[in-house]
C-alpha cells in the first residue's frame, strides 16, 4: 500500500528512533557503546496529492532517552549502569531547560528507493541544518539516517579517568517508520 496524501501521525506506535554512541580514548574498552532509543516522541508528515512530501515535524522528549544495550567494556552493562547513564545524560542534555530537541524539514529531495531531507535541527535551544538521508525498506516503510555532532549544539560530550574514555563527538540517528497503514490516520487528505 502506497502512503496516501494527508496529514500522518508519527509516534512510538508507527516506529523508532535509535541513537547511538560509540567510544574513544586510550581507556575506550573500559566504556560501552550504547545504543538508545527515544521512548516518547511526535511528528506529523503531511503528503500532497501527487503523494510528494509537503513537511515534515518531529519532536523527541530529551528526558525519555532509555539506554537500550551497551556493548564491548570490560563488564557487561548493569542496570545500575544504564540508570546512571540515564542521569548523565539528562544533565549533559540539560533536559529540564531543553525538553524537545525538533526537527523541522525545510526540503525534501527524492531519490531512488528514498532520497533526502533537509531541515533544521533544535537541540539545547540551538537550531543548526541537518541533512537526513531515506531509503525505502518495503512497503510503506522508511529508514532515515543521520548524524549529530554534539558539540555542534554546545554538548561536551561524555568523558571520564581525566579524558582517557570518552564518547565520541558523532552521534548516529537512525529513524524507522511504518506508515503502510496510513489510511488510518491520514485524515481528509489535501
Amino acid at each position: 500500500m502506497a502512503v496516501l496524501a494527508g496529514r500522518h501521525e508519527l509516534g512510538p506506535d508507527r516506529g523508532r528512533i535509535i541513537l547511538r554512541t560509540s567510544r574513544d580514548g586510550l581507556a575506550a574498552q573500559a566504556g560501552h557503546d550504547l545504543t538508545i532509543e527515544a521512548t516518547r516522541w511526535s511528528g506529523v508528515l503531511e503528503v500532497k496529492d501527487d503523494l510528494s512530501p509537503a513537511d515534515l515535524e518531529v519532536r523527541v522528549d530529551m528526558g525519555a532517552l532509555v539506554v537500550r544495550d551497551g556493548t564491548g567494556g570490560v563488564k557487561p552493562l548493569t542496570d545500575r549502569d544504564r540508570r546512571e547513564i540515564a542521569v548523565t545524560m539528562r544533565r549533559v542534555l540539560s533536559s529540564g531547560q531543553y525538553p524537545e530537541a525538533v526537527f523541522a524539514a525545510a526540503g525534501f529531495e527524492p531519490g531512488a528507493g528514498g532520497g533526502g531531507i533537509d531541515g533544521t535541527l533544535t537541540i539545547r535551544g540551538q537550531a543548526r541544518p541537518w541533512r537526513v538521508s531515506v531509503t525505502q525498506t518495503g512497503d510503506g516503510r522508511y529508514r532515515a539516517d543521520a548524524s549529530v555532532l554534539q558539540s555542534a549544539y554546545g554538548i561536551k560530550p561524555y568523558s571520564a579517568f581525566l579524558g582517557a574514555l570518552r564518547v565520541r563527538d558523532a552521534v548516529d540517528v537512525a529513524v524507522d517508520v511504518d506508515l503502510s497503514d496510513a489510511a488510518a490516520d491520514s485524515g481528509t487528505g489535501s
